[in-house]
């Protein structure tokens, strides 16, 4: 495995003769969003989370499927083997700090699983988060000089207060703040729905890591969420 480091490692084993994947399911198990549910019956964030945990833990996922057949997952982790080992994750955690140079991103949004697994790809390519839960709190962090916001994530559907009105009053307290808006609807439907007038940059759920850090550095060098 091309992330596995050498030595010792502990493996667990977890199978089943379901259905099975083909191989483009295979290659996308793991990205935030993607599910095979129908709508309404998946997050796609149940793997994305474990991938996450596993790879903070420095192990890896094997994964061996066959279309009605069964999938098994081999989740490795390194045996530790002494207080050592600890001392090198935690200067590996420090040096990977030491260069995040990418800018300072607070993702909105009231679902905890959605805004820790966008948190982790975004760390993952160089960018400092924060979090917010409400539109309230993401106006509070903005108003706030120290934090050094660059640009702005947030859901569109949120309890007390949308994306599209966060939007707005960001927007008049400082319009040169990048915005980005995330939704499970297209943005015609949005507009559809109701007459918000341009509605800026707009991912739609759900996206792949790829299409996340495009958009992200779309928005940067966009630097206004100004129509």
């Amino acid at each position: 495995h091309l992330k596995a480091q050498p030595g010792a490692h502990v493996a667990l084993t977890v199978s089943d003769t379901g259905c099975g994947m083909d191989a483009m399911t295979q290659a996308r198990i793991f990205e935030p969003f993607f599910t095979t549910k129908a709508v309404g019956h998946g997050t796609g964030l149940g793997l994305a989370t474990v991938y996450g945990i596993v790879e903070q833990s420095g192990g890896h996922i094997w994964v061996y499927s066959e279309v009605g057949k069964g999938t098994s997952f081999k989740v490795y982790f390194p045996r530790y083997t002494g207080p050592q080992d600890q001392d090198r994750v935690h200067e590996g955690q420090s040096d990977l700090g030491d260069h995040i140079t990418g800018g300072t991103i607070l993702v909105v949004e009231d679902d905890v699983a959605v805004r820790s697994n966008v948190r982790r790809v975004l760390e993952r390519h160089g960018f400092e988060i924060l979090e917010a839960r409400t539109g309230k709190e993401a106006l509070a962090a903005v108003a706030d000089s120290a934090l050094a916001i660059d640009l702005v994530i947030s859901d569109m559907v949120m309890p007390e207060m949308s994306g599209v009105e966060l939007r707005e009053r960001l927007q008049a307290v400082r319009a040169t703040l990048p915005m980005l808006l995330m939704s499970g609807y297209s943005e015609e439907a949005i507009i559809r729905v109701g007459d918000h007038g341009s509605l800026g940059l707009i991912i739609e759920k759900p996206f792949t890591v790829e299409g996340l850090i495009g958009k992200v550095r779309e928005a940067l060098s966009q630097g206004s969420v100004s129509p």
